[in-house]
């Protein structure tokens, strides 16, 4: 595991080699890789480690109610073509209850009066095995060599698991073994929560669920209540329980989706196969999922459970829509207001509210929030100075843990006082648009290839694999700061030249951001490829950062395709989506906009100040 860097040192943006503090782990039959996920906003250094086994997810069921853990991760190792990098924070799995029709029962269910001992509760906790087959972003017509892994996995009723996302990432099997049993049988992913790392599985083979009994779900624990986690950990292959208590509930970082949700922190041993397992409390009752823990020279025994409130959520939102749309967000960057001399230059009577810095253009707060703006309340809540709500009996917890209630699609009443009047505005809530996705929808990546030239959206796990320190300074500071101007916006790289004749000077140019194509502003992969089949000009010009250009002639170019292709063993020029007809649904005035991405960047300084935070 890695260790943490110094304090000072917890913003700063992650080397190639190095981790954030959130991460995931697994274990795998092979060379042992991790897999990195980095924030935004908030990035913290971790010193660089050799890559540790660990073991895979675990699923439980659950048939009682489900409760919100507010600080949940995910961690998961990787097969040989994974990177060694490694987070502080790592994620193991969690727990999840359910009732038919995951429905959520907000009265705490009473467990009967027996203990963890029984065969009842730890007969719930079962095994997974996955096989992950995960794209390789550099070359991104081929996959990377397959790679076992295991985790737990608990049941929550109805011929449902739930697990971590982290345990089942680019599965091309999964399967699943009960305690006692010999025999696995083949489980289905119904849906994955990459933000909330939960992961939602199915088996149909009805000799698995022969004398099944789903697990008990409980309310959000108290502070100092006793916890026990149980899961397949390394070490061994039989079932594992450690225990211990609820050391702190607040707002934290998700390694895994690189969000910010409630999660319960934890002192008992929780371990790399721990992901996806249930915790539980005194009366036997599951009161989250275990999925990451924190990693440092200075720290011992802290844990991360995701509470069954982030769990209730992820499973109500599959039951309405049929799929897993993600947690929403408001979209607007928050300062303090702690100091009296800027409450009062902004007109703000009394010691509450929070100064909006900063307003994404995809955001649907865009209409009626603006710059300058201090939001009072949230439905009816009111938001401290310090960016926080009331929370239970004599506690508070951050603003956006009232945003991570609600669902996509949502409307919430904002109060805002706007040059000292008190306003009330309505907002709806969608899923942040990242311009930079952490993770690829579909699990393949984009790709375009003309005459050589290899064209790819900018990603996450692009970057992780080329390594920062070859991406460049400036795109590299677009990728982490810069905010999308409009719904489907992407940065464009050319990844890499295939040597050919007809482009002859071009083969050291690598991971540069296309701007324009025939003096045309790019505005994702698609919009490229359709710019270049509907080119009939002589030459196809190519611009980059800092004016650089590649032109080539558009004949010689069309004929030099297939001799690439071939001779690279690459089966086609492009990704299948890009086959699709290209559907200009943009706006005249994004269109015509002839700024670069990123002109709507972040600072360092927004990013780095903890008095800063994004809703």
């Amino acid at each position: 595991m890695a260790t943490a860097a110094a304090a000072n040192c917890c913003f700063s943006l992650l080397p190639c080699k190095e981790r954030t503090l959130f991460s995931t782990f697994g274990s795998t039959g092979g060379r042992c890789g991790v897999h990195t996920s980095l924030k935004p906003f908030r990035t913290a250094v971790v010193a660089h480690q050799k890559p540790t086994r660990s073991s895979k997810p675990e699923k439980e069921s659950v048939s009682k109610k489900i409760n919100n853990d507010p600080f949940a991760y995910k961690d998961e190792i990787k097969g040989s073509s994974a990177k060694t990098q490694s987070n502080a924070f790592k994620s193991f799995g969690t727990s999840k209850k359910e009732k038919k029709g995951f429905q959520y029962d907000a009265k705490e269910q009473q467990g009967d009066s027996g203990t963890l001992q029984e065969a009842a509760f730890l007969n719930a906790v079962v095994k997974v095995y996955c096989t992950h087959t995960a794209p390789d972003y550099s070359l991104p017509w081929q996959k990377q060599r397959q790679y076992t892994s295991t985790g737990s996995a608990f049941m929550i009723g109805d011929g449902k698991l739930l697990t971590n996302a982290h345990c089942v990432e680019h599965d091309t099997q999964v399967k699943v073994k009960r305690r006692g049993d010999d025999t696995k049988y083949v489980a289905k992913v119904l849906a994955r929560g990459v933000e909330c790392d939960i992961a939602l599985l199915s088996v149909e083979n009805k000799e698995f669920w022969e004398g099944a009994e789903p697990l008990q779900l409980g309310r959000m624990p108290r502070l100092q209540d006793s916890v026990t986690v149980v899961g397949y950990p390394l070490g061994g292959d039989t079932i594992s329980v450690t225990k211990g208590v609820v050391s702190r509930i607040e707002v934290t970082s998700y390694a895994h989706g690189s969000s910010d949700l409630l999660g319960i922190q934890i002192d008992a041993a929780i371990n790399p196969g721990n992901s996806g397992g249930p915790a539980f409390n005194d009366q036997g009752e599951c009161i989250g999922v275990a999925f990451q823990v924190y990693r440092s020279e200075e720290v011992e025994n802290i844990g991360y459970v995701i509470p069954t409130s982030v769990v209730s959520h992820f499973l109500t939102d599959y039951e309405r829509n049929g799929k897993y749309t993600g947690f929403p967000s408001l979209g607007v960057l928050l300062q303090k207001l702690e100091n009296p001399a800027l409450r009062a230059y902004l007109k703000v009577q009394s010691n509450e509210g929070v100064l909006v810095r900063k307003v994404e253009p995809t955001a649907d707060a865009n209409r009626v929030i603006k710059e300058g703006d201090v939001i009072v309340s949230f439905d009816g809540v009111q938001v401290g100075s310090e960016g926080t709500v009331p929370f239970r009996t004599n506690e508070r917890i951050a603003f956006r843990y009232l945003i991570s209630q609600k669902f996509a699609g949502d409307v919430a009443e904002i109060g805002i006082i706007r040059e000292g009047t008190l306003q009330k505005v309505q907002v709806a809530l969608h899923p942040r648009v990242h311009l930079v996705p952490y993770h690829i929808e579909g699990g393949q990546p984009s790709y375009l290839i003309i005459a050589g030239l290899v064209f790819t959206p900018l990603s996450e796990p692009l970057i992780n694999e080329e390594c920062e320190d070859s991406i460049g300074l400036k795109l590299l500071t677009k990728a982490r700061y810069s905010l999308a101007r409009f719904k489907g916006e992407q940065i464009v790289v050319l990844s890499q030249v295939l040597a050919n004749e007809v482009n002859i000077g071009y083969e050291d140019l690598s991971n540069q951001q296309v701007l324009k194509f025939n003096g045309v502003q790019v505005r994702n992969i698609h919009h490229l490829a359709h710019l270049v089949d509907t080119c009939k000009d002589t030459y196809l010009v190519f611009e980059f950062e800092d004016k650089c250009l590649a032109i080539m002639e558009r004949e010689a170019a069309t004929a030099a395709s297939t001799k690439t292709l071939q001779d690279n063993g690459i089966p086609a020029q492009r990704s299948p989506d890009l086959l699709q007809p290209y559907v200009d649904s943009f706006q005249d005035e994004q269109a015509d906009d002839e700024q670069d991405c990123g002109d709507t960047a972040v600072t360092n300084m927004e990013i780095g100040f903890d008095g800063l935070l994004w809703a």
